[in-house]
């Protein structure tokens, strides 16, 4: 039986979700999963339909965007997991009700402290900071500055902690940055990645709106833990997320995830 393992996401479009639904199935996925579950939540990411979360049922208000719309779901979802009641029980019902307003069910105590918020912007991490959230930054970010990847990330996670701490939140939290990293050990890795580009890329996901992609990492051993320790964003960060090539083949990716844990992390003090 493990004790560390968790069940983790990468983060839910909540443009397409119903927040209640949404809270049935997390509770349920907790419990099954003894309080394990890391649920990540975000606005999403551009798609290949135009407006999909229309065919679902999903309308943003009068004035607002599908981002709003998406946030506003995410704050119904959240409020919902704290486990208050608020519907008000039939005088008449087929079961015995507890007493008072009722609740979800199935609920999950905790679970309202482990979800995550996949934020692209410096002020969407600062909201997900007062709304009590944890931080999930990934290997693509909305561009602000100009400036590489992981130096645009330590500076939300820095903007994060400090809206953590004016919120007033009595716990701490837990920010992830992700990363695609691969130590070349043998000559399979050579093969796959010894070509790899070692810079981050600016473009446009949406009109209008510049990214920078994070740069692979792809390198000896030794090499790669000099390029690690200069990332910014990995230092500020307390969970590092890896992104493997599931097309490889388990086998291949579990050699990924094994190379770093044998040659790059007890160099960088990672555990």
């Amino acid at each position: 039986k493990t004790r560390r393992i968790e069940l983790g996401t990468a983060v839910i479009d909540m443009r397409y979700e119903n927040p209640l639904y949404m809270a049935e199935d997390a509770g349920a996925a907790d419990l099954i999963a003894g309080g394990r579950l890391q649920l990540g939540i975000s606005r999403g990411s551009p798609e290949q339909v135009i407006d999909g979360w229309r065919y679902f049922g999903y309308v943003p208000e009068e004035g607002k965007t599908d981002a709003d719309m998406a946030r506003r779901h995410s704050e119904i979802f959240l409020d919902l997991l704290r486990g208050e009641g608020f519907a008000q029980p039939n005088p008449r019902p087929m079961f015995p009700n507890p007493p008072g307003l009722l609740r979800l069910e199935p609920f999950s105590a905790g679970l309202r402290e482990r979800i995550w918020w996949g934020a692209a912007t410096d002020a969407t991490a600062v909201w997900a900071a007062k709304l009590g959230m944890n931080l999930q930054s990934s290997t693509l970010k909305f561009d602000e500055t100009g400036e590489p990847l992981h130096v645009q990330q330590a500076k939300q996670i820095r903007a994060y902690r400090a809206a953590w701490k004016e919120a007033g939140h009595t716990r701490e939290p837990r920010v992830s940055v992700s990363r695609s990293i691969f130590a070349i050990v043998n000559d399979m890795d050579r093969a796959y990645f010894g070509g790899s580009e070692g810079e981050d890329h600016f473009g446009y996901i949406e009109p209008e709106k510049r990214a920078v992609f994070g740069r692979t990492y792809a390198a000896e051993p030794d090499k790669l833990v000099e390029q690690l320790r200069e990332d910014e964003a990995i230092a500020e960060a307390d969970t590092l997320l890896l992104t493997v090539p599931n097309q490889l083949g388990v086998d291949y990716n579990a050699h990924v995830i094994a190379s770093i844990l044998k040659h790059v992390a007890p160099a960088l003090g990672w555990r």
